[in-house]
């Protein structure tokens, strides 16, 4: 069973999978604890964020909408 899964995931060692501590290290490694090139404002940040909350309820709203409209249209008899 696990040889099958060792083959599904392709080029990934048994080594690495019992190996925690190297994995750990790897990751520490591209972990930057630098401040930020560039400063990101108020402006940019909303702007960004507004941005995204449309992207995300829009579709929401679209069928909140048209609730209505579906409803009525499972109630119609199928046209063949």
């Amino acid at each position: 069973m696990a040889s099958g899964v060792l083959r599904m995931m392709g080029n990934v060692s048994v080594s690495t999978l019992t190996r925690p501590k190297d994995i750990l290290r790897e990751t520490k490694k591209t972990i930057y604890s630098k401040p930020p090139r560039n400063k990101i404002g108020a402006t940019q940040s909303f702007f960004v964020i507004s941005v995204f909350a449309v992207a995300m309820l829009t579709p929401a709203a679209w069928i909140l909408h048209h609730l209505p409209e579906y409803r009525q249209r499972s109630h119609q008899t199928p046209r063949h």
